[in-house]
């Protein structure tokens, strides 16, 4: 039968395809050739990044997130892939598009009861904990806590003991002593050898440096950093609180490219809701003998414990009292006012 003019059938419309119905795929660049840079810097969604390669060293790139790595937090100390304009030029903008795989991290909890944890910092090795002798008064309650959360981060302590013109270390150095941690002690002006013996400490390093305000914190790192200008605060006569001058975390490399030194915020408390008691006390080894005889479930805190006996046969009752107080430290509420 001859077909009549004009007359189309369904095979002979062409339809075009509309915008939603092209397949879409799930790859995404991989991005092998992007530059690495280190996150030394964040500021609501900007990310101040130095690249890492040897030719653009110092090369301070500003970036955001690309929006493929979804809700995932960058924060300072990161390792990251950057791609776009990695020129450094005012005004430019390059994208975080992967972020490495962290080597350590440094969390935080909003108090002991919450588990929900905020990281501070990524891939640093080393904790520096900052703390006056005098004006302000130590507070150990604080020190401790930094302890258990170095511990459980893998981070190697190192407490710095500030203003010895004001206050003689030694009460505040056998108090410590049974944990077997490095130990500085500075004063003002700050001496040449003392000087020597920190920047050894933190050379080829990534040291986060924590402390309450006050206590000479800033002061040390515009010691050790001569252009960082962190803000120097007093400490209010009546109440003996310091006023936190530092508002964000920042990565500041150390003279000579020998290592980085990340200047936290002055904090008040330290929550420790998400430290586990199995990650303190692998940081006394010293004691995992005694541990075997311990019934299952042990906090090492309650009646039963077996190190209360194996600990009174090998002459460590003042390293068992150490371990207790870092544990002890989990089960009250982290001080807001600095109060030991």
């Amino acid at each position: 039968m001859k077909q009549r003019q004009g007359y189309r059938d369904e095979d002979d419309v062409r339809v075009r395809a509309g915008r939603g119905s092209k397949p879409r795929t799930r790859r995404r660049p991989a991005h092998e050739s992007a530059p690495g840079g280190f996150v030394v810097s964040v500021d609501r969604g900007r990310y101040g990044c130095v690249l890492e390669d040897p030719e653009a060293a110092g090369r301070l790139i500003t970036a955001m997130k690309a929006r493929e790595l979804g809700k995932g937090s960058v924060v300072v100390g990161d390792r990251v892939a950057l791609a776009g304009d990695v020129s450094g030029a005012t005004g430019s903008l390059a994208r975080i598009v992967r972020v490495e795989e962290r080597t350590s991290v440094l969390r935080r909890s909003p108090d002991d009861t919450d588990p929900l944890e905020r990281v501070v910092v990524a891939n640093a090795d080393q904790m520096v904990i900052v703390c006056a002798l005098a004006d302000p008064e130590p507070k150990t309650r604080f020190i401790d806590r930094c302890l258990a959360a170095a511990y459980d981060s893998g981070l190697d302590p190192l407490l710095v003991m500030t203003k010895s013109d004001l206050a003689p270390p030694r009460k505040l150095r056998a108090f410590y002593r049974p944990l077997d941690i490095p130990m500085l002690t500075t004063r003002q002006p700050l001496p040449a050898q003392t000087f020597g013996r920190l920047r050894k400490a933190l050379d080829g390093r990534i040291s986060v440096c924590i402390g309450q305000s006050g206590v000479g914190k800033s002061s040390l790192v515009n010691a050790l950093v001569p252009d960082a200008g962190r803000a120097v605060g007093r400490v209010n006569a009546v109440t003996g609180k310091g006023r936190h001058t530092s508002s964000s975390a920042i990565a500041l490399a150390l003279p000579g490219d020998s290592g980085w030194l990340i200047d936290t915020p002055g904090i008040r408390g330290f929550g420790l809701g998400h430290v586990t008691v199995e990650r303190v006390v692998e940081a006394f080894g010293d004691l995992a003998e005694g541990t075997a005889a311990c019934p299952p479930g042990c906090d090492h805190l309650s009646p039963g414990c077996a190190l209360d006996e194996w600990a009174a046969s090998h002459d460590a009752v003042a390293r068992l009292e150490s371990l207790r107080r870092l544990l002890g430290s989990r089960e009250s509420s982290p001080p807001t006012d600095g109060a030991d």
